[in-house]
């Protein structure tokens, strides 16, 4: 085996901190019982290429707008960026890398967004971090379209995303790599880490299609670096060749080995998720001549090498800072969009554009989504929307807006096609740039595609907005495999992300602008098919009530039974509201567009909306009743889908499946009756 000599085309120093990456990140491996060791040791050298003599950084402001996005989607991997991250001066000490894995940390298991300086996107499950990097690929061509001028290169950046073969073998990497190709995101450089090897064992158990042919077909620019991982002169000509290359994302398939340089474990898939323990970590440090006995060591000229990072980095921002003062001058008007997204302000008072709808007409909330983006889109240029193949049904796409595509890198609108999961997690890349915010439209249903890309923005604290129409049975004859059931239920218990499900046109506009403005995390919006008619709010009270998350929709003095309901239910609440009057019993309906505002409110405005007094309570929803006793306690009555839908128009569904003003009617009386 040939692990052990000397990499090609780094110096003596260089060659150092190498080694010194290896072994820290097999000290804090070791140390904390857990984690993935081979990746760090075969990646070691390639990372370092990367970061020392190619990438744009600041370690003292992470956040420089101006820099390179470093990417690590084998997340597993981490102690190999936060070996990196502490070599080269970010606010990361060596007792935090002593302290991986462990509770309260700023080094967890896998990258979080948000938690450890440096760190651009939560990753670890697979995949998602190719994803997310296409999104910042897109964000930096629409920046860079928008506010770029002749010698004024303001967003000028690249991405650079290590991968392995796990990333490649998730659906959700062949989807975004796609994309990429037809959009040519020649800002995106991919590094496939090639070393063979799963947690099961050879790749070639599951995995024997050629990649680089693979990546030919998707429009990529691709270089293979074959041997032992251990030439740093080819593989910096890759990187140059990649970055020179237009039209065309890159994929350099880098050949390198797990656990490199360890006499037991070199190429073996025990190396990639568990220690290796401790008399290995000797023979590797003694076999590279570093004292065997000696834990996190750390050479002083390691140290004095990497951190002339941190003036490097400052002088890049410096120079960044003047170019931006120049430009400030000469386009006030985009430096001053630039410097209110950085600051986390929308550009316009939504409320005075928002769109607002007649009482009496009926209109399905999808259209009134679309209708309000037509008043509020071409003012905000700062919101980038999208569909996955469903534009004309999820009414995502507003008046005037342009395509976003290889030859028109202006535009708004981007078309996903058929890529679920790819989109959720390419708005997340978009997000992460902190300047832009997207939206993205697909049917209810098909959420469940789209899952960890939402949790991950609900972990992430992403304002990703994530458009859902065709919310129910009432989409009608597509039957049960688009009807979706259980999906609102499930998105509800996603901490962290908002759910809004708005009973009416103007309730849908309210949510816009609650999503839009939100910044704490992603909001999923539930929209109806089928038309629903317009409240009169001289009637009822406000729709701008929605951002209280549940409001009572008008006074009723001591009622008898509390009727809630979400999103089109809405509607036969209130008309079994009013056949109960007509028999002598009150009734207070409750619209519930969201319970995660709801439960944000005070107590007392709780309180005020479902008094605790009044224990005769009806849910009614079109989906499960799961997370529905919150709110109707032990004794209330559920109106809504214990089964999968069926293929008939809407109103039948609904007549068929017992949501109907009548049903609500029985059920409150049968209350009353107890």
């Amino acid at each position: 085996m040939t692990a052990f000599k000397k990499t090609c085309g780094l110096s003596e120093v260089d060659e150092l901190c190498v080694q010194t990456i290896r072994f820290l990140s097999l000290d804090a491996i070791q140390k904390a019982k857990s984690g993935h060791p081979g990746m760090p040791m075969g990646m070691a050298a390639a990372a370092y290429t990367l970061w020392m003599r190619h990438l744009r950084f600041n370690p003292t402001n992470p956040a420089w707008a101006g820099r390179d996005r470093f990417v690590l989607s084998a997340g597993h991997g981490s102690m190999l960026l936060y070996s990196l991250l502490y070599l080269t001066g970010y606010d990361l000490s060596l007792d935090e890398i002593k302290n991986f894995r462990q509770w309260e940390s700023k080094t967890p298991g896998h990258p979080e967004y948000g938690l450890t300086p440096g760190v651009e996107v939560t990753t670890g499950p697979l995949g998602q971090g190719i994803a997310n990097s296409v999104g910042m690929a897109i964000t930096q061509k629409y920046l860079a379209a928008r506010y770029n001028r002749d010698d004024f290169g303001i967003f000028d950046y690249d991405i650079y995303t290590i991968a392995g073969d796990g990333c490649l073998q998730e659906g959700i990497s062949s989807e975004a790599s796609s994309l990429a190709g037809h959009l040519g995101l020649d800002n995106l450089i991919v590094i496939y880490d090639d070393n063979h090897i799963t947690i099961d064992g050879d790749t070639a158990l599951a995995f024997s299609e050629d990649c680089a042919k693979r990546y030919e077909a998707y429009n990529w620019y691709v270089q293979v670096v074959g041997g032992d991982g251990d030439d740093m002169e080819v593989f910096e000509k890759a990187l140059a060749n990649a970055k020179s290359e237009k039209d065309r994302p890159s994929l350099i398939q880098f050949r390198s080995h797990i656990a490199y340089g360890s006499p037991n474990f070199h190429d073996k898939c025990a190396a990639h998720g568990a220690p290796l323990g401790d008399e290995e970590i000797k023979l590797i440090k003694k076999n590279f001549g570093w004292d065997p006995e000696k834990k996190f060591g750390v050479p002083e000229e390691v140290l004095e090498h990497t951190r002339a990072s941190v003036d490097k980095g400052r002088k890049l921002e410096e120079k960044w800072r003047g170019m931006f003062a120049e430009y400030s001058k000469a386009y006030p008007e985009l430096a001053g969009e630039i410097k209110d997204a950085q600051a986390g302000k929308i550009s316009i008072n939504i409320d005075e554009v928002l769109a607002k709808f007649e009482a009496g007409s009926s209109m399905a909330t999808r259209k009134a989504s679309g209708a309000t983006l037509d008043a509020i889109m071409p003012e905000l240029p700062l919101v980038l929307g999208g569909s996955a193949d469903l534009t004309p049904s999820n009414n995502t796409k507003f008046k005037g807006a342009e395509d976003f595509q290889k030859g028109s890198r202006t535009g708004r609108y981007i078309r996903y096609g058929v890529r679920e999961h790819a989109m959720a997690a390419t708005m997340n890349g978009i997000a992460a740039s902190g300047l832009v915010k997207s939206y993205g439209g697909t049917f209810l249903c098909f959420a469940d595609y789209m899952r960890p890309a939402i949790r991950l923005a609900a972990m992430s604290g992403h304002p990703t907005i994530f458009v859902f129409t065709h919310d129910s049975i009432g989409l009608g004859e597509d039957g049960p495999t688009h009807q979706p059931i259980e999906q609102i239920a499930s998105l509800r218990a996603i901490p962290n992300l908002v759910v809004i499900r708005p009973a009416d046109a103007n309730e849908t506009a309210y949510a816009w602008k609650y999503a839009l403005e939100h910044r704490a995390g992603p909001v999923a919006l539930i929209l109806t098919r089928q038309g629903l008619g317009v409240l009169d709010q001289t009637k009822f009270a406000s729709a701008s009530n929605l951002k209280k998350g549940a409001y009572s929709l008008f006074e009723e003095h001591n009622p008898d039974v509390l009727l809630l309901a979400t999103g089109s239910e809405v509607h036969p609440a209130i008309e079994a509201h009013k056949l109960l009057a007509d028999e002598g019993i009150k009734t207070q309906v409750v619209s519930m567009p969201s319970w995660e505002i709801f439960e944000a409110q005070d107590k007392q405005y709780r309180e005020s909306v479902l008094p605790t007094g009044i224990k005769a309570r009806v849910g009614i929803e079109a989906g499960v009743r799961q997370g529905w006793d919150k709110w109707l306690g032990a004794a209330g009555v559920f109106i809504g889908m214990s089964s999968f839908g069926a293929s008939a128009p809407g109103k039948i569904c609904f007549e068929k499946f017992g949501i109907t003003a009548g049903a609500v009617v029985d059920a409150a009386k049968q209350l009353l009756n107890k």
